[in-house]
Parts: C-alpha cells; structure tokens; sequence
C-alpha cells in the first residue's frame, strides 16, 4: 500500500467486521520509529487462524482466496528492518476478554518506509462507516499529541449522531488542529 493509513483502514475494517464495539488506534512516533498499535474487542481468531493470517494466500472471506491486508502491512514493517505481531483470543476460547492486536514498528529512516499518509482523513471514514463503534484514536509525537475519543464525543453530543457532516467536519478540524505544528520530521 502507498501509504500507512490505508493499512490503518483496512486492520479497522476487519475489526468493525469482528463485531467490535471498541477500537483503538495508536501511533506512537519518535524520530527514528513509528510504532502502530491496532486493538479491539472483536470476535478475535483461533490459534490456527492467527498463524496463518500473515500468509496472503490465506483468508476467511468466501468472496476472494487472498487476503492482502495483515501479509501487506507485516512486509512494509520487516523491509524497514521492524518487526510486526498479531494476538488474538476467539469469543469462542473466552467470552468475555476477547478481541486481536495488531502491532507494527517501523523505522523511518530505512529507505523502504512507507509514509503515514492522510491518517486524519482515514480516521473520519472510519468513524464515518461505523459510528456506533466506540472509536480511541491517538499519535504521540515527543510532547505532541493528536487524541480523539468518541465515547467522550458521545456524552458530550447526546443523540446526534457521530456520522452527520457537522460533527464528522468538526472532527476533521479538530485533529486538524491538534496535527498543526505536528513536526514528524
């Protein structure tokens, strides 16, 4: 993928397709590294499943016999000489404390690194496409951080929902701001 944040899309659409109701998204950037972190409280995978998820010729869906996102995003971690991991625990092994976490770092200034991209906008078409999911979005740079909790906007705003233009505009503003002066460099 061109840039990180349609990995970022793509691992949250697998959680959202998990049935999850809380998904964490967190960037944690020094000069030298960005690690992400993707969690969620999903139907989670069985042991079998997590280990052949990195392989791209392995998929649950019934649609297509490939599924690139997991493979992608692990390759863009490794070429930079990062590393990458998936845990998970299936609803089915335990009821109550399920879900999967997908980690990858990767070091900038490997000549391989793939650049974040428009993670503001990814951020918005996620909460966008499923705005009952309890969203945690945070990248920490140094002392900056960019931080977006939809359960808070949620007792904030009461019944307006999180995908109507205004709030979803005032979001994109809102990060928009906190990545003013964002030096990631």
């Amino acid at each position: 993928m061109k840039e990180l944040s349609l990995n970022i899309l793509d691992i949250a659409q697998n959680s959202i397709k998990a049935g999850a109701a809380h998904i964490g998204i967190l960037l944690d950037e020094t000069p030298d590294t960005l690690e992400l972190s993707i969690t969620d409280d999903g139907c989670g995978m069985t042991a079998d499943v997590v280990r052949g998820v990195t392989d791209p010729f392995f998929t649950t869906r019934t649609t297509r016999s490939v599924g690139m996102g997991i493979p992608l995003l692990k390759l863009a971690a490794e070429q930079t000489g990062g590393s990458f991991s998936i845990e998970s625990v299936s609803e089915r092994d335990d009821p109550v404390s399920h879900g999967t976490a997908v980690r990858a770092l990767f070091y900038k200034n490997h000549l391989d690194f793939t650049p974040l991209g428009d993670v503001v906008s990814t951020v918005c078409t996620l909460i966008q496409g499923a705005p009952d999911v309890d969203w945690h979005f945070c990248h920490r740079f140094g002392a900056r951080t960019a931080e977006l909790d939809t359960a808070e906007m949620r007792a904030i705003l009461g019944d307006v929902p999180l995908d109507s233009f205004e709030v979803l505009e005032w979001i994109r503003q809102s990060l928009l701001e906190e990545y003013a002066g964002f030096d990631t460099q």
